[in-house]
């Protein structure tokens, strides 16, 4: 069970670092704050929360995620990652993120400079990417028009497709949305994202191995 529950959470949470749903703002401060409950399956296993603050035309991107997994009351996996991201439009300028995965530790940084963004992992390999790249940045629909992103917590360049699969009602606290739904797909990732009619990103849910599945829900 403990080999599982790491397989599935390494899967899905390398994709997952800067999500960003509707939360709550303040405009006067150009700041946006957000919070997670993380199921698996029904069961509560953490929180993620981050802050999206806009000052000269850049966006910082801080957040915070940490799980425990239980059996028995026993635990089996414990999760924690920090991270903070710098934006330029469309472009990241600089990424910082560690990431402890039940004991293994895992860094990522990376930088824009000149004609390329440039990126250091924990194993000190290193990889010069094209100059304008993004990573799973939720939070800007504008992600889904990209064909690879830079995966946070390990470094990786992949390749994804995004395909749009219509629109539903989806529950959101309670209250019915209309939302716009799409699915990601990448290298051992396969994920359901919402968005509402202006462009926030809703909820996620992910079919990991064994069938399990991991959901965001706004608190």
């Amino acid at each position: 069970m403990r080999r599982n529950f790491v397989g599935i959470f390494l899967l899905v949470l390398l994709s997952l670092t800067f999500a960003a749903p509707a939360l709550a703002t303040d405009a006067a401060d150009d700041v946006a704050k957000w919070n997670f409950d993380v199921f698996l399956n029904d069961k509560k296993v953490g929180k993620h929360s981050f802050t999206v603050s806009e000052s000269g035309g850049e966006k910082q991107v801080e957040s915070e995620a940490s799980f425990k997994y239980t059996v028995l009351w026993i635990p089996a996996y414990r999760y924690q990652h920090t991270a903070a991201e710098r934006w330029d439009d469309q472009c990241l300028v600089e990424i910082d993120a560690r990431t402890n995965a039940n004991g293994e530790r895992l860094e990522v940084r990376g930088q824009h400079t000149g004609s390329a963004f440039r990126v250091v992992n924990s194993d000190d390999t290193r990889a010069e990417l094209p100059a304008c790249v993004m990573t799973f940045a939720y939070w800007n629909p504008e992600f889904l028009e990209q064909s690879r992103l830079l995966n946070p917590q390990t470094g990786e360049f992949v390749d994804v497709t995004v395909e749009k699969l219509g629109t539903e009602t989806l529950e959101v606290r309670g209250e019915p949305v209309t939302a716009t739904r799409f699915r990601l797909t990448a290298s051992e990732i396969d994920m359901t994202l919402w968005y509402s009619p202006n462009d926030e990103w809703l909820a996620l849910e992910s079919v990991a191995k064994g069938g399990h599945i991991i959901r965001y829900k706004l608190s």
